[in-house]
């Protein structure tokens, strides 16, 4: 075991879990985000909770963060200078040739991440084989630094023809710019992604280059400040593909680091399915800003090779969590056509929901719930104190261009929110051929429990779990993560006996890549993952095979490795076809876990745990204001059933139980909610 912190950064909350070994208890601190300095609000939460001692008995600090994801949604990165192989100047204009909605004919991409005079060709050509057919002519690259400098770039990506098969070309190119005194960063698509694909190689090259400045200095103030404040452990950060890596591996990988924040809820989830065998479950994280959703199947999260923000791919692993902009900062206005909408905008932290009494003034989703009374008495975490007046007041404004009521356009809120979130859930399950009314709705995050009785009743589904400290759970999973380093090469290779052979000395190579980057580890105590991406000759996709495999190298024959494929391909399509298979890409993983913790009932500190307390709250299944019973999370008697309506307060978030909701505390620390009555 050892003392670790976990630090998640959302859009309005910051929120912390310390985890003692010695006593196997948590420290929950929950305080404002800040904006313009995010590594700002986790010291003040570190500050708050952590006291110096702890910290020096640290040994870990484990973190998730938007700030890559954000410099990517604002723009706001390096400004990347771009060198490709001559004809290929233009591919993240020319991307695929397709539209990302097909029926929309005023559809435009979004604009390229590099500007077309920063984008400059030179003269090369490596064949796919990895031949030179071309030599590189070092000319170019230097007049291309001229203009680079003359335009301010401080940031260079190179992204040669097929260099992922012999990159010979851009290492060539990177000791030319060195030499020529260029101190900037210098992202090479061998290193950045050894996958095919040009455009999407491309695109995850540029996207590297213009977060890496951001997100190193942001890691190193970050890490610098803890030291000073006497933290002396290991500094990791979430990857977008679950698990962590240290923060000097970060800081030379950051494009693997896009979805760090949004994907330790998914990690969280996933660890306590498999903790305490909860089955398939739909998580469920609503924060102030965002919607956060993932499947959590068989104990993990649903894992994609490719990821896309903003209409950028990135060749990168990453869990399928599907983000909206609905949270219970998201602002209520009437748009053009006189409809009542909700998000994607939101108060965030500065200034908030009016009931914060910070300076906001527009209507929220946390106004309009705690109008209805879904809050109960209004006391959230970082003393926080609800005022009703100025909640009614902000949705009184919208009320009045519907020409409704305040009560009816607060429903409408509430209500429209969570059919957003709800609609997000049947992406990732009707659409994929999953039932969501088989699973159980994991709800965390701040919101996520006051809101998941409405998604259940949307989406038909009887189980509702809010876990321990729900309201930080997101920096709970952040606790319990691996140590995961990934790597992948494409090799168009038919399945033979001779191929196999081939492909396990690839990855023989891949494996000793991921351990040269960084000694901080026991080289020992990871655990190899083998991935193979495979495809009937001819097709243009592949789908993804997981192999047997025997110490670091794929054990399945020829053709047990062909039949895997096969089956696959028949589950997902229904049928099979009679040509030859082939390997596309291997993809090597290295895992390492981290001194386990033990599980435990949540201690919750409520201070407040008066019973037979009660209020007027609004009941959307009974469609009227009711008498909704208050408990506090800490009062509740062990595997005790209690009815709804209630509102069951905690240190970090608030459960909201309609009249048609049945409640359980149960033995493990989780809240087991009953719910009965489909959708409307």
């Amino acid at each position: 075991m050892a003392k670790r912190i976990g630090v998640d950064i959302g859009g309005t909350f910051t929120d912390l879990l310390f985890y003692d070994d010695k006593t196997n208890s948590y420290i929950v601190e929950k305080v404002p985000t800040v904006p313009d300095h995010p590594e700002q609000g986790c010291l003040n939460a570190v500050n708050l909770a952590v006291s110096e001692d702890l910290l020096q008995e640290s040994e870990y600090f484990l973190h998730g963060t938007t700030v890559g994801i954000n410099a990517l949604l604002e723009r706001k990165g390096a400004k990347v200078g771009l060198l490709a192989t001559t004809g290929f100047r233009d591919i993240l204009e020319i991307r695929r040739g397709d539209r990302a909605e097909m029926y929309n004919l005023i559809w435009t991409p979004p604009p390229p991440i590099v500007p077309r005079h920063l984008r400059l060709p030179v003269n090369e050509r490596t064949m796919a084989d990895g031949s030179i057919h071309l030599p590189i002519n070092d000319d170019d690259v230097l007049e291309a630094l001229k203009v680079f400098e003359e335009e301010g770039a401080d940031s260079i990506a190179v992204t040669y023809l097929h260099s992922y098969v012999n990159p010979e070309h851009e290492l060539r190119t990177e000791t030319l710019l060195r030499e020529a005194g260029f101190e900037g960063a210098i992202s090479l698509s061998h290193k950045v992604s050894g996958e095919f694909r040009e455009y999407e190689r491309t695109t995850t090259t540029a996207v590297d280059a213009f977060v890496r400045k951001r997100m190193q200095n942001y890691m190193s103030q970050l890490e610098s400040d803890l030291g000073d404040k006497g933290f002396k452990g290991h500094c990791l950060i979430t990857r977008s593909g679950s698990g962590c890596m240290t923060f000097a591996e970060a800081e030379a990988r950051p494009f693997e680091t896009i979805m760090s924040g949004p994907v330790a809820g998914a990690e969280g989830a996933a660890e306590l399915a498999r903790a305490l065998q909860l089955g398939d479950l739909i998580t469920a994280d609503v924060g102030g800003t965002s919607f956060d959703t993932c499947l959590i199947i068989n104990g993990r999260p649903q894992l994609l090779y490719q990821g896309i923000v903003e209409g950028l791919p990135l060749q990168t692993p990453w869990v399928d969590v599907r983000s909206i902009g609905a949270g219970g900062g998201s602002i209520a206005h009437v748009d053009a056509g006189g409809l009542l909408r909700v998000g994607p905008q939101s108060a965030g932290s500065v200034p908030g929901p009016a009931c914060y009494s910070r300076g906001g003034e527009e209507a929220t989703v946390t106004d309009a719930a705690f109008y209805l009374g879904m809050l109960g008495e209004g006391e959230l975490a970082s003393n926080v104190k609800l005022d009703r007046t100025k909640a009614e007041a902000a949705i009184a404004k919208v009320a009045a261009q519907l020409g409704m009521s305040n009560e009816n356009c607060a429903r409408g809120i509430v209500r429209i929110a969570c059919a957003s979130m709800s609609e997000t859930i049947r992406e990732i399950t009707i659409e994929q051929g999953n039932d969501p009314r088989n699973m159980s709705l994991l709800a965390f995050g701040g919101a996520g429990p006051l809101l998941a009785s409405l998604m259940a009743e949307e989406l038909d589904i009887t189980n509702i779990i809010v876990p321990p400290y729900a309201g930080n759970f997101s920096a709970w999973g952040l606790l319990g993560a691996d140590l995961l380093r990934a790597t992948a090469r494409s090799h168009i290779l038919p399945v033979s006996k001779e191929n196999i052979i081939k492909a396990n000395s690839i990855l023989d190579e891949l494996f000793s890549e991921l351990e040269s980057r960084d000694n901080a580890y026991d080289a020992n105590k990871w655990v190899k993952e083998i991935a193979i991406d495979m495809r009937y000759r001819g097709q243009e996709h592949s789908m993804t095979i997981q192999p047997d495999i025997k110490k670091g190298r794929i054990s399945n024959s020829a053709d047990e490795l062909q039949q895997a494929f096969v089956d696959a391909y028949e589950n997902s399509f229904g049928g099979s076809l009679e040509t030859t298979t082939e390997i596309v890409s291997l993809r090597a993983t290295l895992r390492q876990t981290l001194p386990a913790r033990k599980y435990s009932r949540a201690d919750y500190t409520d201070s407040n745990t008066e019973e037979n307390k009660s209020l007027q709250a609004y009941s959307f299944h009974k469609n009227e204001w009711m008498e909704f019973k208050l408990y506090q999370r800490a009062a509740l008697e062990s595997s005790r059933t209690y009815e709804g309506p209630a509102i069951v307060s905690e240190q970090t978030t608030t459960i909201y139980i309609d009249s048609n909701d049945s409640f359980t505390s149960l033995d493990d620390g989780c809240l087991l909610i009953n719910h009965s009555g489909g959708a409307n």
